[in-house]
């Protein structure tokens, strides 16, 4: 049992919990997030990937539960709001896990959407005291009156800047006006960056809270050794499966997370690579929970060697001893890529990321050095230089794939359809416009 964690204020079967699970000794989130959320204060807060965050919350979440006093039904005392479906998982998995040596059991419900939401009502039925869950779905859920949020004393936002690039900013308001007012309930936000919108949040939604900063440690920054290989965009997959099959020198890729900008080229790569004899399982947005979920397990355990994903992996999935990532295309935003390469690398380990950067890229590449303030020599591998001409940049600065987004190409239909509707104007009209 660790001395440390004691140190935090968490009672003996917490305590014990963490032994169980490994936990030597507090990381920097976990030591200074826990005792002031067990003080009962608002906990603002940012870390780096890796750094132990979930558990930072989940304790003192479990610790003030074991303190407080159960009513019969039971009722929801806790609420943590996650951006995606495989968090929601991840999460609750965790607190059910740190909640075993407890003398009461704690109930916990994991509430997503892209399943039926029956197997949900019914594991609501008497009531659970922790809830995780995806906004739109627990809403959905508290329409049909399978659950009630006037006893969740205690909140917890996590990824809260995703929820909010998700489009959640509309349900988590509903959300919250279901809560105790923020007088007599306790709110922690974690984010792993705080733009203007998750600053607005904060302001309305905490009171007087701690900031907690921990997102980049240059004391302590994550072992992550990064490369830029050029590579035609034809021979991408072909330079993939011979990265894999040498190895190349970094320390065997036994598990590889391979990072697309489409669902389609997550089908399409891994099928690729199967037919190279290379076990490989493809993960995105499109696919059934019981798909996901499948596709992970194996990935973690082992029996999928690449995981083929779209951005759905790029938050909040913890994937254990992962030695090696790769943008086969790259990532939107800088962020994204931070994110993206910072799923190896975890808990103290080492780990090797990889960008594949074609002619088409290389603008968008060079943005994204500027942006993590960082300049890679450009690598070619012998067999696989690239003969492609480069391109001018895009001006928006973001490259998402070579296939136009659904939501571009709705954009543009109804871009299409108001010119369709709308009478040309007279030529008059368009002179005494043009002078207005």
């Amino acid at each position: 049992m660790s001395a440390l964690f004691a140190t935090l204020g968490l009672s003996e079967p917490l305590l014990r919990a963490v032994a169980e699970q490994g936990y030597a000794s507090p990381t920097p989130i976990q030591a200074a997030a826990i005792p002031a959320a067990l003080q009962g204060r608002d906990l603002l807060a940012s870390a780096q990937t890796g750094s132990g965050k979930t558990a930072a919350f989940v304790l003192p979440l479990l610790e003030q539960l074991s303190r407080s006093v159960r009513r019969t039904p039971r009722r929801t005392r806790a609420l943590v709001l996650v951006p995606t479906r495989e968090l929601a998982d991840q999460v609750a998995e965790t607190v059910r896990t740190l909640a075993e040596p407890l003398a009461e059991p704690v109930k916990v419900a994991c509430l997503f959407g892209g399943v039926s939401v029956n197997p949900q009502m019914m594991a609501l039925r008497g009531g659970a005291d922790v809830v995780v869950a995806t906004p739109g779905r627990l809403l959905d859920l508290v329409e049909r009156n399978a659950l009630g949020l006037a006893w969740a004393g205690l909140l917890v936002l996590d990824e809260a800047d995703r929820l909010l690039d998700a489009g959640f900013e509309d349900e988590l308001q509903r959300v919250v006006a279901l809560l105790p007012q923020r007088q007599q309930r306790q709110t922690l936000l974690f984010s792993a960056t705080f733009p203007p919108a998750v600053q607005a949040l904060a302001r309305a939604l905490l009171r007087d809270p701690l900031r907690i900063d921990l997102a980049v440690d240059a004391a302590d920054p994550p072992a992550i050794t990064q490369r830029a290989l050029q590579v035609d965009t034809a021979q991408r997959t072909p330079l993939l499966r011979h990265l894999i099959a040498q190895g190349h020198g970094d320390r065997g890729w036994d598990r590889v997370l391979v990072f697309v900008a489409t669902q389609y080229a997550t089908e399409h790569v891994a099928d690729k690579l199967r037919r190279a004899g290379i076990a490989a399982a493809a993960l995105h947005g499109e696919r059934s929970q019981g798909a996901r979920r499948q596709a992970l397990a194996d990935f973690k355990a082992g029996r999928v060697q690449v995981l083929v994903a779209t951005d759905v992996a790029a938050r909040g999935i913890d994937i254990q001893r992962l030695p090696v990532v790769v943008n086969y295309d790259l990532p939107r935003s800088a962020a994204d890529h931070v994110h993206r390469i910072g799923r190896t690398a975890r808990a103290g380990e080492a780990g090797l990321a990889i960008s594949f950067v074609t002619a088409a890229t290389e603008a968008h590449f060079r943005l994204i050095e500027k942006r993590q303030g960082l300049r890679l020599t450009r690598e070619v591998i012998g067999g696989f230089e690239p003969t492609e001409v480069p391109v001018a940049s895009d001006p928006t600065g973001g490259i998402k794939g070579r296939r136009k987004s659904k939501k571009d190409k709705l954009r543009e239909a109804a871009a299409l359809a108001a010119a369709a509707a709308s009478p040309a104007p007279a030529p008059a009209t368009r002179a005494r416009s043009a002078r207005s």
